[in-house]
């Protein structure tokens, strides 16, 4: 089973990885887990958020951090939105051994790239850090239970918390009507800037035109 892991894992490799949990048994588990499935990871840990973003200042870029949704120096989703603010090309996703449909919603809504449980099992623990790998948000089977329509609004809300604070400004101009020349002299920036934030943007919404864009954040009334 191990070497099939690996196998479909290597495809989206993963170099570097920070798992923030305060139970070493824990940390111990996922280390194990992302060796045997990403073997060439550098994997570091922290037992706080404290450790984690000194870890971070000092490493540079990770492609991913796994964030325990309990640990002593944070409350609910502060560490989360620490990170997000500190290092917003990261993606933060969340672990917990609590497992309900507003916390996981809460934890989308806040920019997490992914809830997972700890109850998972370990092959569908690897799906979910492959589907971060690729962009993608992984959301947790009990939503499925939710209609249609708020799940796909937790997808657009997280996808639109995973935006820079400037990519955000920049779609809420798109979303005001303002064209790219209009922006650019609304926030005295070059045409070139707009034009990698715009394109930025429907990469991040897995979107395919400046309309669809408009809509998607029209949806969950992004203003």
């Amino acid at each position: 089973m191990f070497n099939s892991l690996n196998d479909r894992n290597m495809v989206v490799p993963m170099e570097r990885v920070l798992i923030v949990d305060d139970h070493s048994l824990v940390r111990d588990g996922m280390r194990s887990l992302l060796e045997i499935s990403f073997p060439e990871c550098v994997i570091l840990e922290a037992g706080a958020l404290s450790e984690a973003i000194e870890a971070l200042e000092a490493a540079g870029e990770v492609d991913m951090v796994l964030l325990d949704l309990n640990i002593p120096d944070v409350s609910r989703f502060s560490g989360l939105n620490r990170l997000r603010d500190s290092f917003p090309s990261i993606p933060v996703v969340m672990v917990s051994g609590a497992l309900d449909r507003i916390t996981v919603r809460e934890a989308l809504a806040a920019g997490a790239a992914g809830f997972i449980p700890k109850s998972l099992k370990r092959a569908e623990i690897v799906e979910a850090l492959r589907q971060v790998l690729e962009g993608e948000i992984y959301i947790p089977n009990i939503l499925e239970e939710d209609n249609e329509d708020a799940r796909e609004r937790a997808s657009i809300l997280a996808r639109i918390e995973a935006l820079t604070p400037q990519q955000k400004v920049v779609l809420r101009h798109l979303v005001n009507g303002k064209l790219n020349k209009q922006i650019a002299f609304e926030l005295d920036v070059s045409m070139t800037t707009v034009k990698a934030h715009v394109s930025a943007i429907l990469q991040k919404l897995n979107a395919y035109s400046r309309t669809q864009a408009v809509i998607l954040a029209n949806r969950v009334g992004f203003q």
